[in-house]
């Protein structure tokens, strides 16, 4: 059951990590016209969020598949629900402000899968 926290925790963070990259080129057409620059910044940005999520929801289940109860495993866990809760600190001032549901969710996306990560390494 443990194991099972850590499994959905990134398994939850590689998901949504997907779900942001599916509708980039929609996400970024939204902003209208726009200069080359700002097109690419902002597809860069986008494709790097989606890209981190999938990065860390997949280091927390390779660990856990290899071995939950290594050390570096446990340094993993802690690490990865740092990072998504910095990511949910600053969706909750940025993307949590706009009216669009999906970007509402982010915080608490980020939240909950830091969480069943750490429940999954102290239980």
């Amino acid at each position: 059951m443990i194991a099972a926290l850590c499994f959905a925790g990134g398994a939850t963070a590689a998901a949504w990590g997907a779900a942001h990259l599916a509708p980039t080129r929609k996400v970024v057409a939204g902003f209208g016209t726009l200069s080359d620059d700002n097109r690419r910044i902002i597809t860069m940005e986008w494709i790097a969020e989606g890209a981190f999520l999938i990065f860390i929801g997949a280091v927390v289940i390779a660990v856990t598949a290899i071995d939950r109860r290594a050390d570096a495993a446990s340094a993993t866990y802690v690490t990865a629900a740092i990072g998504l809760m910095a990511l949910a600190i600053v969706s909750l001032f940025t993307g949590f402000r706009i009216r669009h549901p999906p970007f509402r969710l982010c915080p608490l996306i980020f939240t909950i899968s830091a969480a069943l990560i750490l429940g999954g390494t102290f239980t």
